[in-house]
């Protein structure tokens, strides 16, 4: 995988307003706010900042969270964790291993088959259909 370098005025122009804040200032979407929470069909997602795959539909549950959640990543190469202290606790933060975007947390309270809940932001992913 080749990383995806690029300058923050490179990002800021690449992204919106809103996936700049989550992707490269580690922000947070509101919960219940992205369209991806009601995405049913089968497909992939994608970081919308480099176009890694990141997640598949058969991954995707519904958590109950206010954000889509998986409980595994598309491959184990295309996501990083980092150790994340702020709003004092601790959390394991997601980014995206090409382009180091912040996708969002995963938690140990997922569903089996491996007990994991990626909760990510959705402006970070771009879905793509199967039948597309």
């Amino acid at each position: 995988m080749t990383k995806e370098l690029k300058k923050e005025e490179e990002w800021k122009q690449l992204l919106t307003d809103e996936q700049y804040h989550v992707m490269r200032q580690h922000g947070t979407e509101r919960p219940g706010s992205s369209p991806l929470n009601f995405e049913n069909r089968s497909g992939e997602y994608y970081c919308v900042a480099c176009g890694t795959r990141l997640f598949t539909s058969d991954s995707k549950f519904d958590a109950g969270c206010g954000w889509p959640s998986f409980y595994e990543a598309a491959d184990a190469e295309s996501v990083t964790e980092h150790s994340d202290h702020s709003l004092f606790m601790e959390r394991t933060e997601i980014r995206c291993a090409n382009c180091g975007s912040h996708l969002g947390h995963v938690f140990d309270d997922g569903p089996m088959p491996t007990g994991l809940r990626y909760c990510m932001n959705g402006v970070a992913l771009r879905f793509e259909p199967e039948d597309a």
